[in-house]
């Protein structure tokens, strides 16, 4: 047969090897099976050879053969269910660690070349691609997102009531953008169930420390609690490492005045609906709530509990801060700006 008659190699089908078992019990040859199936006679030789046995060539037999030997012939998973590279990656993952923060750690670890790197996408893709199940639910509920609908921002004209006296972003000095001074931090408002209880979240720009605030009750998202727990935080800081405070236009900030009466700290607002101004602060807000989710009643918690989730997080490195954590950032820089007895965060 003329080989331009014949199909390119493809992969045999398991009807084509139910044609050859059925021809080969009749005694056709090999070349005039190639002919029946348009197919080079070398490729049913090699067929024959490989997945036949000792007795008459049978079909189902050889397609479990040829299976198994492709299934054989792929690399195995990195992250394989029964490995040692997935406990490792699970664990992790149950300490609130997000993928990249996986992915950054094990290469500073392991060098180039060795089995126990991984990168991110390849633990996400794992996490999604397990099955329904019990596994899949634990590993997506580790996740900063459990899911990737978001939903739009309000637009239009802020209608909230002015504050008195703001001074704006853009006239904060241009060192706070640049974040090579410590002292310079970030302010925000974490909601509890119904806007009923409230959680402060002050980030240092720098070292992306994170401390939190337990506000008082009742009305905790007033400017009088806002001041007096805002206040008291703030004060437990090295002086040094109190310079700007960056804030939204939220009314709780309205006595901003005598915060920075009371702590020495300039305070600073975003323009209305401009988050990414406080990017590590929204950043930030979503680590936290990993462990405060939304519809929660916040009025629980102890400044104790609060402390030790912010904890948790300063201990968690950063890609930002080359895969070191924000506490030992803070700790080198509140040393180098500071006299040696100085005071850490309370």
């Amino acid at each position: 047969m003329p080989a331009s008659r014949c199909r390119p190699y493809i992969q045999l089908q398991p009807e084509d090897r139910v044609t050859i078992a059925s021809l080969r019990q009749q005694g056709v040859g090999i070349r005039a099976i190639a002919r029946m199936l348009q197919r080079s006679p070398s490729t049913v030789s090699r067929e024959l050879q490989r997945n036949g046995c000792e007795g008459p060539y049978a079909s189902a037999a050889a397609q479990g053969r040829c299976h198994k030997r492709r299934l054989s012939a792929r690399p195995a998973r990195k992250l394989d269910p029964e490995g040692v590279m997935f406990g490792v990656v699970r664990h992790c993952l149950g300490l609130r660690w997000s993928p990249q923060q996986i992915a950054l750690t094990l290469a500073s670890i392991y060098p180039k070349g060795q089995p126990y790197r991984v990168s991110h996408e390849t633990i996400y893709n794992c996490i999604y691609a397990q099955p329904v199940g019990e596994l899949k639910r634990e590993l997506v509920a580790c996740l900063r997102q459990a899911h990737n609908k978001r939903l739009p921002r309000s637009k239009g004209q802020d209608r909230r009531g002015q504050i008195p006296d703001m001074l704006s972003i853009h006239v904060r000095p241009p060192e706070v953008e640049d974040r090579q001074f410590p002292g310079h931090w970030e302010g925000d408002l974490i909601k509890g169930e119904a806007n009923a209880s409230a959680v402060g979240t002050l980030v240092e720009r720098t070292s992306r420390l994170l401390m939190l605030v337990k506000l008082p009750h009742p009305k905790p998202a007033s400017a009088v609690s806002v001041l007096q727990a805002f206040t008291e935080k703030l004060n437990s800081i090295a002086k040094p490492m109190r310079k700007t405070l960056t804030y939204d236009q939220g009314r709780e900030m309205a006595r901003h005045k005598e915060l920075t009466a009371n702590t020495g700290i300039a305070v600073y607002f975003c323009d209305p609906h401009s988050p990414w101004q406080r990017g590590s602060n929204e950043n930030i807000n979503g680590l936290v709530r990993q462990y405060l989710p939304k519809g929660t009643d916040l009025s629980g918690y102890s400044q104790e509990q609060l402390d030790a989730i912010a904890d948790e997080i300063n201990n968690r490195p950063r890609k930002g801060l080359g895969v070191r954590t924000p506490l030992a950032v803070y700790r080198q820089l509140l040393f180098s700006h500071t006299e040696p007895q100085s005071s850490l965060v309370q």
